[in-house]
């Protein structure tokens, strides 16, 4: 397997934040070894996740600036309050994630306080439990949290199982919590794979 280094993550991505490509790729060669992500096929499926949750390594934290059209898209069961959360993000994660994941009502803040960050753009209470980033849920938004909070995602879920498998609609549920972004997410681990079965 080719090793993991910023240049491949950069060739997946086509782009990418070099700042933040160069903070990723030396954490996640680290971790990949512990988390036994020592397969093309593995590493593929985890990379292709990762690099379409931060919208191909250039941010750690979910974008909530949405259109009323949006709104409407993603949420249905929001698409009645859609003008009224248009615009406004923290409205909208503290309606979109309100009692869902562990989070309190939509009054609590949780949706905004728990929403998605880190590679897989982890979201809820319960999530940021189990990444043990309660206490501190920016802390999700670095580098090394965001790696490590993937990493122990992917364990948890035994999502090496699934990617032996190579069932990329299995993984984007488990990641994603849908199917949203199955069409892309199948181009970036197709990519990946090319990438990652050449030789260094």
């Amino acid at each position: 397997m080719r090793i993991l280094d910023a240049a491949l993550l950069r060739e997946l991505a086509q782009g990418g934040s070099q700042p933040l490509v160069e903070a990723l790729a030396p954490l996640l060669a680290g971790e990949f070894s512990a988390a036994k992500i020592n397969s093309p096929l593995r590493a593929a499926h985890f990379l292709a996740q990762s690099a379409y949750e931060t919208r191909c390594f250039t941010r750690l934290a979910e974008d909530l600036d949405y259109s009323a059209a949006r709104i409407a898209q993603v949420w249905p069961r929001l698409a009645s309050r859609a003008r009224e959360l248009a615009g406004d993000p923290v409205a909208l994660a503290n309606a979109a994630y309100a009692s869902r994941g562990g989070n309190g009502d939509e009054t609590s803040g949780d949706g905004w306080r728990f929403r998605g960050r880190g590679l897989f753009m982890l979201t809820g209470r319960n999530n940021y439990v189990t990444a043990q980033a309660l206490e501190n849920p920016d802390c999700l938004e670095t580098p090394e949290f965001a790696v490590a909070s993937a990493i122990g995602f992917w364990r948890h879920l035994h999502m090496n199982d699934v990617a032996d498998a190579d069932d990329v609609a299995r993984v984007t549920l488990l990641v994603n919590g849908a199917h949203e972004g199955l069409a892309e997410r199948t181009r970036l681990l197709q990519r990946a794979l090319r990438l990652l079965s050449k030789s260094s």
